[in-house]
């Protein structure tokens, strides 16, 4: 199978990286030049260090690189049996895109998009063979990250979904099924991880190295919501935030942070503008953790079941299945545990209670118990 990539960014490069692995002839596209260049220069020294750690030879470096070729021309996927786009997160240039693509690929050709949050079925409305547009989303950096969310619109056909699945399987990637919904599994479920740690800051309850303290030594989380929002740049973090918040009409329990939106706004995306909630430049400058235990359980029980309770509301709304959106968790953002499963384990009466208790206390709608979880709780 032939295997077109729009987007030579860093998700587009790690698609190409992962099609080439596998033995496809890859066409990878992008209009500048300069961004085909820079991605194909960092690619071979990610091959030359797997080189030096005796993890990849001179040979596979060679037959992967000889799979991979570059264009700017669209006109080029002519005969390719499926093109993923991998560019700017704006449904208006998708639509056009993929307008573009569908006027020089085979009839047969699947088209899938790898947006985050964006609707699928919309993207697919653009084009005169919406049947077969799907929604394949990767975590960057996508050679490494296990999960890909497969989400077919509603215009999608079975055989392209299935033909998508299995493609994506062979890749020995963690498949897991999505209904075309904001966010589909991963950002809608993580919004809480990042909103609600924003939230316990901007109230003065805890400050950004005790937050992050409080979920990693006591929850067990890799990294700290504040230090994961560094390493995915304020900016994108912030868009997509504010992406699913409209998409959800609005619906408080995805509202944006003003601190987050101001950080933005001056240039402070963290890790690759060097500051951010931290100061990557002089680390030294960083306030160290108050560990209090009994501050840090508070942050961990408000943030966890926080999350607990938009995964049960994802399983209430059929977003996924319970098994998916367990797996997309653990497997697509390294959470130490499932949410439905951590659910269990708390107790869902528990769970409840908090969240009962957080609205008492602040009469918000973003802190309404899911029905489901209500129901889980009464059946014990």
């Amino acid at each position: 199978m032939k295997v077109g990539v729009l987007g030579a960014g860093s998700m587009g490069i790690g698609i190409a990286q992962i099609a080439a692995t596998f033995g496809h002839q890859v066409i990878l596209c992008d209009n500048s030049a300069a961004a085909i260049q820079k991605s194909m220069d960092k690619l071979v020294n990610v091959f030359d260090r797997l080189i030096k750690k005796g993890r990849m030879t001179e040979d596979g470096k060679s037959d992967i690189l000889g799979r991979i070729q570059t264009t700017s021309m669209v006109s080029e996927f002519n005969d390719c049996q499926i093109v993923i786009e991998a560019i700017i997160e704006n449904i208006d240039v998708k639509k056009s895109v993929f307008q573009k693509i569908e006027e020089v690929v085979l009839d047969d050709c699947i088209l899938a998009t790898n947006t985050s949050s964006l609707s699928v079925s919309s993207i697919a409305a653009a084009c005169t063979k919406p049947e077969r547009v799907i929604g394949i989303h990767f975590f960057n950096p996508a050679p490494l990250m296990k999960l890909v969310e497969i989400i077919p619109a509603i215009q999608t056909a079975e055989e392209v979904l299935n033909k998508a699945r299995k493609l994506i399987d062979s890749w020995q990637k963690v498949t897991v099924l999505a209904k075309d919904t904001p966010g589909f599994i991963v950002n809608r479920v993580a919004r809480p991880f990042y909103g609600e740690s924003l939230r316990i800051l901007e109230e003065g309850i805890a400050d950004v190295p005790t937050i992050d303290w409080a979920m990693t030594a006591l929850a067990g989380f890799r990294m700290g919501p504040f230090k994961l929002m560094d390493y995915i740049g304020n900016d994108v973090n912030y868009i997509v935030t504010e992406t699913v918040f409209k998409a959800f009409y609005f619906d408080p329990r995805y509202k944006p942070s003003f601190t987050q939106k101001r950080l933005s706004e001056a240039g402070y995306y963290g890790r690759k503008s060097g500051l951010g909630y931290y100061n990557y430049a002089d680390e030294s400058s960083n306030p160290s953790a108050k560990e209090d235990q009994q501050l840090g359980q508070y942050i961990v029980d408000r943030v966890v079941v926080m999350l607990i309770n938009e995964a049960v509301d994802a399983l209430f709304w059929n977003v996924a299945t319970e098994n998916d959106i367990d797996l997309a968790m653990t497997k697509g953002v390294n959470y130490p545990k499932g949410l439905l499963q951590w659910g269990k384990e708390i107790g869902y009466d528990k769970c409840v209670q908090q969240l009962d208790d957080l609205y008492d206390e602040y009469h918000e709608d973003r802190y309404r118990c899911s029905p489901l979880l209500r129901k889980l709780a009464q059946n014990g």
